[in-house]
């Protein structure tokens, strides 16, 4: 290995090892994607950026929540994730 290469593989390492650790202690490690997710909740249904605390909307009727969330994800062109009542995924639409 020259010397190039080695250092080349050491920082790649490195960065590697603090990628893992930061995303064990909760920081995120890559940018926001603005992807929305349609997803159960005690009131209905919510509209939820990807990796949110807060939800952005609460509608009684998922198909309210999902033209809320096609209509955010066309803005930032990313994507809207629908959740089944179980949490589980039953599809995904993308406005990439």
């Amino acid at each position: 290995m020259t010397k190039i290469n080695e250092s080349n593989f050491w920082a790649n390492l490195l960065k590697k090892i603090i990628r893992i650790i930061l995303k064990n202690l909760g920081v995120r490690t890559r940018p926001p994607t603005h992807h929305q997710h349609v997803v159960p909740h005690e009131e209905g249904w919510a509209v939820k950026g990807e990796g949110n605390e807060k939800y952005t909307a609460i509608y009684d009727y998922q198909d309210q929540a999902i033209k809320r969330a096609k209509h955010i994800a066309s803005n930032y062109g990313s994507d809207v994730i629908i959740h089944r009542k179980d949490g589980t995924i039953r599809d995904r639409i993308s406005y990439k």
